[in-house]
């Protein structure tokens, strides 16, 4: 297992992070992601932590809050130390009835932080994310709730998922203005399926020295190895009843036929293939697996030992590649010339 720096920070965590989604099975929509109780959600912590996974990420609308719980009598219940394990969960969601029960103001934050805490049963959070942008606060009334929560030591690290460029950028402008703590990471979708990201996000994260922390690597199971074209393995599957995150289906299966190739030459799963492409993107920090078995584990875990030649990545990047979109193209057209400068110079 290898460990990365998250971010620009002295913190390393493994580059994979387990997942806590199919924890609980509390409401329709999280029945469906998976409903593990305390037991078979142990069982699959304790083989993630044997396996050199120290990082793990939750978030307090999973289950209605029972993951979180779940998480934390785990974590008691396997007798961790707790400055071996970083624990990251997120606040945003809708967690009750009131109109202030949601979003990402200062009064949100702070309820939800102490809430967390409690199911948690820790006295602090490793790092504490922004689930979503909240359209109705101000982004720098955010930035300084997240820094009275550094300041309490309730919070060690701050980062965000599910934000756009700019809104991540502002949100670093105000923090360096006002002498705040930065975001260190951005959870975002990220596969070899949907390689968006790399427009405008991935530029400024190199750029600005944020980690980048991958939801959903294998596409809600739909890069798992079990879908072809022919929509075989669908049958009762996750991606049958919860038809998320959206995919370019034409592209994905495209993707999947070049992964199963490679796969059947190295004599491994399809799964391990798409999440070793990521842990082979240098600007991934850490890859997130869920998982509802522990053979599934299992096998997500084996995806570090992976290697995967100059020639395997230049035919996936190939059948993966974004359609060219303005400004992207002018860039490459026009910066031509200085990039070759740059190749010519070693730099």
């Amino acid at each position: 297992m290898q460990y990365n720096r998250l971010g620009n920070t002295g913190l390393f965590v493994s580059e994979l992070c387990l997942g806590t989604m199919t924890f609980g099975g509390e409401g329709d929509m999280w029945h469906h992601i998976g409903s593990l109780q305390q037991r078979d959600a142990e069982q699959l912590i304790g083989r993630a932590l044997e396996s050199g996974i120290n990082f793990i990420d939750t978030a307090d609308v999973y289950s209605n809050g029972i993951s979180e719980v779940i998480t934390g009598q785990a974590l008691k219940n396997l007798k961790m130390k707790r400055e071996d394990v970083i624990l990251a969960t997120k606040v945003f969601g809708e967690t009750g009835p009131g109109p202030n029960a949601r979003g990402a103001s200062r009064a949100h934050i702070l309820d939800g932080v102490k809430a967390s805490l409690k199911r948690l049963d820790l006295e602090y959070i490793d790092l504490y994310q922004i689930h979503a942008f909240d359209p109705a606060t101000p982004i720098e009334e955010t930035v300084r709730a997240l820094e009275m929560l550094v300041q309490q030591g309730l919070v060690r690290y701050v980062g965000v998922s599910n934000w756009a460029a700019w809104q991540i950028m502002k949100g670093l402008g105000i923090a360096d203005r006002l002498g705040f703590s930065r975001f260190v990471s951005l959870q975002a979708y990220y596969t070899i399926a949907g390689r968006d990201l790399e427009r405008e996000i991935v530029p400024m994260l190199k750029s600005e020295g944020v980690g980048l922390l991958v939801w959903s690597p294998l596409a809600g199971g739909l890069l798992s190895g079990k879908y072809d074209r022919d929509h075989s393995g669908e049958e009762g599957s996750r991606r049958r009843n919860f038809d998320f995150p959206p995919v370019n289906l034409d592209r994905a299966y495209t993707v999947i036929d070049a992964m199963r190739k490679i796969a059947e030459a190295k004599k491994c799963s399809v799964a391990r293939i798409a999440l070793a492409w990521l842990l082979h993107q240098p600007h991934v920090t850490s890859v997130i697996i869920g998982a509802k078995r522990l053979e599934q584990l299992n096998d997500n875990i084996l995806a570090a030992e992976i290697s995967l030649s100059q020639d395997e990545l230049e035919i996936l990047d190939k059948v993966s590649a974004l359609p060219a979109e303005y400004p992207g193209w002018m860039f490459a057209r026009q910066g031509a010339g200085r990039i070759q400068q740059l190749k010519e110079s070693g730099r």
